[in-house]
């Protein structure tokens, strides 16, 4: 048990506490607020002029199945555009580097997913960034299906194989023939072929299919496709989401935002910008936001937060767009996202207020252990 006394707590969606009280038990959270009495049996940590935050909570991520420099590429199952079947889970190496890189972000929980090669390419996971094995950082094997629009399955398949999807027509057309197949045969009541058996979740609401769209059309068309088979849908990315900040919130279009410390690598994110979560927050968007590590480095957190709050994003929105709101999407808010009492103790230290570049981040605790 231990009580970390007189810390600045800054927690999502709940006023600041400048000389606040966190107290651990069981790696739990047994009280997060102002000061109070507390039994003796508490080991006391001073965090005096420090800062305490949740865990933060990157809903897509490539950490443990990309390459990074090691020569793996374990993301995209790229021999067919149609791979519902395949996991994330599957390629999960725990001691790649990105785990580290994570608790050293002060992310302690993170969704895998696999890349956007494939127009339906997979089932994403959810887990801890720290632990000893799988089993015990594993809070989710499935949480979405992963699925893709725009210019990635056009290269794998149409420009490199010379074989279908080619366009965007494609695209779409190959998301929506398979939906409406799995469809087809629930509805008859015929037997669905083990790669396909993921869907019926998707269709039957349980996961969102979570589809990666950069450009206004390609979200457009992604909604389409979720509103033709009244299925739940976030979209992945959404670079393009503030030119239609009118239409996704009347929409009630869920976005995993970013990431926005990026270069315009793609024809399609051209309009990549530190300002579109703020035009988000003004239009009534709900959004995480996102590293898509490795491509920005989930180390680097507080900085993209830092960044976005300087374009016209609130403290609140970016601490809970990091938190809360990934924690909700990911359905894992009864145990993260939150000093609430009862719930994971997740949390970070940082020398000082880390909205600010010159800010360290000191210690990063999950389940109540310091990693």
């Amino acid at each position: 048990m231990k009580a970390y006394i007189n810390a600045t707590i800054m927690d999502a969606d709940k006023p600041l506490i400048l000389d606040g009280i966190l107290l651990v038990k069981d790696g739990k959270i047994d009280y997060a607020g102002e000061k109070v009495s507390f039994s003796d049996s508490y080991t006391i940590i001073d965090c005096k002029g420090k800062f305490i935050l949740p865990g933060f909570i990157d809903a897509h991520t490539h950490v443990g199945i990309w390459g990074e420099g090691t020569g793996e590429s374990d993301g995209n199952e790229s021999t067919n555009p149609i791979t519902p079947g395949v996991r994330a889970i599957d390629s999960m190496n725990l001691e790649h580097s990105s785990f580290k890189d994570a608790i050293n972000g002060g992310v302690t929980t993170v969704c895998v997913t696999p890349g956007s090669g494939n127009n339906i390419g997979g089932q994403m996971c959810v887990l801890k960034t720290g632990g000893n094995s799988l089993d015990e950082m594993l809070i989710n094997n499935y949480v979405g299906m992963k699925a893709a629009l725009g210019e990635n399955p056009k290269r794998f398949y149409g420009q490199e194989r010379k074989t279908f999807p080619s366009t965007r027509m494609g695209n779409a057309h190959a998301i929506r023939k398979t939906l409406a197949k799995v469809k087809d045969l629930l509805k008859k009541d015929k037997e669905i072929e083990f790669e396909l058996k993921p869907l019926i979740e998707v269709l039957d609401k349980k996961v969102p299919l979570r589809i990666h769209a950069h450009r206004a059309d390609d979200i457009i068309t992604a909604l389409r496709i979720a509103d033709e088979f009244d299925i739940i849908c976030q979209i992945e990315h959404g670079t393009d989401s503030a030119r239609i900040a009118d239409y996704l919130a009347s929409k009630n279009t869920k976005i995993n935002l970013g990431p926005s410390f990026w270069n315009r690598a793609k024809v399609e994110t051209q309009s990549v910008s530190f300002k579109t979560a703020a035009v988000l927050e003004k239009a009534g968007v709900e959004f995480s936001l996102i590293s898509d590590h490795p491509f920005y480095p989930i180390q680097y957190t507080n900085i993209a937060l830092s960044l976005a709050h300087a374009e016209g994003l609130s403290k609140n929105q970016a601490l809970k767009a990091y938190t809360l709101t990934p924690a909700k999407f990911l359905g894992v808010k009864d145990k993260v996202g939150s000093l609430d009492k009862g719930k994971d103790a997740d949390f970070t230290i940082w020398s000082g207020d880390p909205f600010s570049i010159y800010t360290k981040l000191e210690k990063t605790i999950i389940n109540g252990l310091l990693y």
